[in-house]
């Protein structure tokens, strides 16, 4: 029996056919976790919605930016929907297209399993955040989700702002609680999210700092995996395991065992084919497998607004990891950015 979380699938379906595979999942005895972002770029969501769908008594899910995106474009008018990208576009006009969109919209936005001492998310959590307060905050937005009023948390989702804070309330509450979870990379110990910072740590500005490395930060008692962040490559640091590979720019689709006392990475090769997005440049396909814990410190703070590059001590990246742009796609449908 193995417990896999399974790195941002975007659509492929050949490649995370691929992946199950290697790891000889057998349903009967082992069990997934998905990071998030399971559809779009990849050209294939519709069967690998299919896929995980048909694997739901076996594995649990959080929500990513692009799986929040689908779901909105469910929502919509027929009308609407036959303007988005053919990706998504074959999900939401699919004959099955009900029972899909309703089984992913009862996902979480985070799980937590204290027995096995191990978290998941898709982006980050705010630094503020202990495990109890971001299982709370995620419960909010997920009974939203899950009843009766979720076109309407549709309607009012997208947005850079407001920050988080504890007193928010209402729609703009959710709205800051759904960008830490799906959209998180940098922020300062505030907790501000820097939405257009989306490169290799050492590139954000002056104040921003990778989410898992915030001076100040809460330690939390358990571990953590998380995908979103492709431009990090496989980086497991700060009791981060962050697993978002870029399978789908032709990087690597990632596995990481949970249960066992050292971890365990299994990769196969991303899309042949990167994705394509105007004006984009295809990140770099990283060599071998990934194996081991990195270690890395939390800078000192810097000074809020002014933009420049600094050196800066960047956190170990477990080998096979590969650094690479994440560059955003065109379908204009945020929060998948």
């Amino acid at each position: 029996m193995a417990t896999w979380a399974i790195g941002d699938l975007q659509g492929c379906y050949d490649v995370t056919q691929r992946l199950l595979e290697k790891i000889n999942f057998d349903p009967a005895a082992d069990r997934l976790w998905f990071c998030g972002d399971l559809v779009n770029r990849g050209g294939q969501s519709l069967e690998t919605l299919r896929l995980v769908h048909s694997l739901r008594e076996h594995s649990v899910v959080v929500l990513g930016n692009h799986d929040l995106s689908l779901l909105a474009v469910g929502a919509r008018t027929e009308e609407e929907q036959r303007k988005v990208n053919p990706d998504l576009q074959r999900v939401v006009l699919a004959e099955d297209r009900d029972v899909l969109l309703e089984w992913l919209r009862m996902q979480k936005l985070l799980h937590v399993d204290r027995e096995l001492g191990w978290m998941m998310f898709h982006a980050g959590l705010a630094p503020k955040w202990t495990v109890a307060m971001a299982e709370k905050h995620a419960r909010e937005v997920e009974q939203q989700l899950h009843g009766s009023g979720y076109r309407k948390l549709f309607r009012n989702m997208y947005g850079d702002k407001p920050c988080w804070s504890p007193g928010l309330s209402g729609y703009e509450r959710s709205r800051a609680i759904i960008n830490i979870f799906t959209r998180m990379r940098y922020c300062t110990p505030r907790g501000r999210i820097g939405m257009e910072d989306k490169g290799t740590p050492g590139t954000q500005p002056q104040g921003m700092y990778p989410w898992f490395e915030v001076p100040g930060r809460v330690e939390r008692e358990l571990k953590m995996v998380c995908g979103h962040w492709s431009a990090l490559g496989l980086t497991i640091t700060q009791g981060v395991h962050a697993i978002d590979t870029g399978a789908v720019w032709g990087g690597k689709l990632t596995a990481l065992q949970l249960d066992c006392e050292e971890l365990r990475v299994v990769q196969v090769a991303g899309r042949d084919v990167p994705a394509v997005v105007p004006g984009a440049q295809p990140p770099r396909k990283p060599q071998g497998e990934a194996r081991g814990e990195g270690r890395g410190e939390p800078r000192g703070d810097g000074n809020n607004g002014e933009r420049r590059r600094e050196p800066r001590r960047r956190p170990r990246r477990a080998r096979g990891g590969q650094p690479r742009g994440d560059t955003p796609p065109s379908n204009g449908n945020p929060p998948a950015e």
